[in-house]
This record gives C-alpha cells, structure tokens and sequence, in this order.
C-alpha cells in the first residue's frame, strides 16, 4: 500500500466515521425516551453513549437539547435525526430557526460552510442602526459650527454635499460600463475598483457588516456576461460571497426547474 492509498483509506473511514457519530446522536432522543439504555444494562444515556460511540456528556447533552428545540420543526428535526449535518452546524441556527423560516435555515445549514453559516446568523440577529459613533475630525466640527452660527442649515449644506458623492458615483459607473468590452480575464481593471472603493471603502457592502472587504461578487454572473461592469459588482468579505453563490446557486437551479 502506497502513502498515497493509506492517506485515502484513511480519509474514507474518518469522513464515515463522522457520518456515523452524527447518526447515532440522532437515535439518542428516541433511546431517552425508551428508557432503552436501561434495558440494556446502562446506568444512563451519557454512559451508553459514552461506552458505544465515546461521546462526552456535553455532546449528548445538546443532541438532546436540539432535538427538544426542533420538535416543532420537522425539517430540521429529520436533519438531526437523519445525521445529515453535524451537530456543530445545527447549534448555530438554533436560536434564529422558527416555524416559518425552518425551510430555508434547512437548506443553509447543509450548502454553507459553518464560518459562512455564523456570517448568516450574525446578519439575522443584527439590529438596523447598529454602529460606530461617527467619527469627524475637530477643524471639521469647528467650521460646521461657525456656519451653523452664520445661519446656514448644516444638514441641508451636509445632505446636498452627500447626493452630489453618490451621483458622481452613479454617473462615473455608467460612463465605464458604457464602453465595457467584453473580456477573458478575471482580472477588474482598476478604474472600476477604484470607483468601488469610493462608494463602499474597505469594508464588505453587506451592511450588517464589519469585516474587510476580501473578494468581488459579480451579480451578473461573470462566465455568461465576461464584463466587469462596475454596476453589478460589489465587495464583500469571504463569508458573504461564499453565501452570495450559494444563493445565485440556488436561483438557478430555480429557474432551470421551471423551464423543464
């Protein structure tokens, strides 16, 4: 056997491995409520599931405590039982799943990756209006109030100064997409970049949040359109692009099921 062939065993029956831990912990629900543990000898549920697949009180614990969040959730409480996600996954939505979004949390917690998956609840919890204390320099402060003083309205003189920012944006954006060509590379000339970072600086554009910007997400997908148009791009961190595919994933699949 070749290191090679020994590594690939051994990924096979650690990938079953774990398929089958998360089976048995959604068997112990249905045990617990048998009392099956007794009938077979076991003083408790954590000693027969300590002594049969080696999991630690805390770990049965919250199989138990999921399963008791779910029962009024069927698709989530099959997901469980089945072993069809891990565990992990399943304790992240718990506190944001409910009767009428459980579909949807059902689908996430088996497409996205668990970092992407907190990025998705963190976005849930989040309140609108949550920020940082705006920040402006002493001398800019100072001129607002001698004009404030003057008797100029700073909000009005403030909101025209902001309206011009953001049209001179839009006007920008549609002056490159105007002589957009279309193109092989992937690489996003820097003209476009640089009229991004006017409108979202260095943060990710989902507004709920505070990461670094890291990747561009095309919202015309770039492999049919090959432009980088400067109106259906937007910078987001790396969770939030990775759930931005899922998505147009999932609006495909939609459209394509509805042409068949």
């Amino acid at each position: 056997m070749t290191d090679q062939e020994l590594y690939e065993k051994a990924l096979l029956y650690g990938k079953n491995a774990l398929l089958w831990r998360r089976k048995f912990m959604g068997l112990l629900p249905e045990v617990q409520r048998r009392r099956l543990y007794l009938a077979k000898g076991f003083g408790s549920v954590f000693e027969f599931s300590f002594k049969l697949a080696g999991l630690s009180e805390e770990q049965v614990r919250t199989a138990l405590n999921l399963e008791r969040r779910f029962s009024d959730k069927p698709a989530l409480k099959a997901l469980l039982e089945d072993g069809e996600v891990s565990i992990h996954k399943l304790v992240r939505i718990q506190s944001v799943a409910t009767v009428e979004n459980e579909a949807f949390w059902a689908e996430q917690v088996q497409i996205l990756p668990k970092k992407a998956l907190e990025t998705l609840v963190r976005d849930e919890k989040s309140l609108p209006g949550q920020s940082k204390p705006l920040q402006i320099s002493e001398d800019v402060k100072w001129r607002l109030e001698k004009l404030q003083e003057k008797g100029i309205d700073v909000s009005a003189l403030l909101t025209e100064l902001l309206n011009r920012h953001e049209q001179g944006i839009a006007e920008e954006k549609e002056a490159i997409a105007a002589n957009l060509p279309e193109t092989q590379s992937r690489h996003v000339p820097v003209r476009t970049m640089k009229v991004l970072q006017k409108e979202h600086g260095t943060k990710c554009s989902i507004p709920t949040c505070k990461r670094p910007a890291e990747q561009l997400h095309h919202m015309q997908t770039y492999a049919l359109s090959h432009r980088h148009d400067p109106r259906y791009l937007a910078p987001f961190c790396k969770e939030h692009h990775i759930i931005a595919h899922s998505i147009n994933l999932k609006v495909r699949e939609k459209r394509r099921e509805s042409v068949q």
